[in-house]
C-alpha cells in the first residue's frame, strides 16, 4: 500500500496546511486536522496525475517520521500507478499499450487517469497486455 507521509502546520489563524515531503506539487489545507486530511487524498491524486501527465517517474513514499501522519491511496489508484510504472519499466507507451490491447488511445488515458473510475477488469486487461497479472492483498487497518 502507498503511504505518503504529510506534515501537518498549524497557521496562526486555525487553519492546518498540509505539506507532502516526497510530493512537493502536493498541498491542502483545512480549517482543522480533520478537515485537512480529508482533503489530502485529493491533492495527492492531482499531483502524481501531473507526474503521469508529464510522464516523470512516480516518488516513492519515503518511512514515516515519528509524529507524522500518513495518507493511504485508495486501491484504484494504486492500480493505475502500478501500471503507470509497469508501463515505465517495460518502455511501453500509451499508444503501444492500446495497440497490444486493441482500444483506442482515449480508453488508454482514461485508464491512466487517477480522477477516472476505471472498471479493475481494464486494468487487468492492461497488465495483462505488458506480460502481469494482478494480485490482491488484504492487511488490517493501522
Amino acid at each position: 500500500m502507498l503511504r505518503y507521509p504529510v506534515k501537518l502546520t498549524w497557521e496562526d489563524s486555525g487553519a492546518v496546511v498540509i505539506s507532502f515531503p516526497d510530493v512537493p506539487e502536493a498541498h491542502t489545507f483545512g480549517g482543522n486536522e480533520t478537515e485537512a486530511l480529508s482533503r489530502a487524498v485529493d491533492a495527492l491524486e492531482t499531483a502524481l496525475s501531473m507526474y503521469i501527465g508529464d510522464r516523470q517517474p512516480i516518488p516513492t513514499p519515503s518511512p514515516k517520521k515519528r509524529g507524522w501522519r500518513t495518507v493511504s491511496l485508495p486501491a484504484l489508484t494504486e492500480a493505475k500507478i502500478a501500471l503507470y510504472l509497469a508501463m515505465r519499466a517495460s518502455h511501453v507507451g500509451k499508444a503501444e499499450l492500446a495497440r497490444r490491447l486493441k482500444w483506442h488511445l482515449p480508453q488508454v488515458d482514461r485508464l491512466l487517469d487517477l480522477m477516472h473510475a476505471s472498471r479493475m477488469n481494464q486494468i487487468e486487461q492492461a497488465f495483462a497486455a505488458l506480460g502481469k497479472r494482478v494480485s490482491i492483498v488484504v492487511e488490517d487497518a493501522a
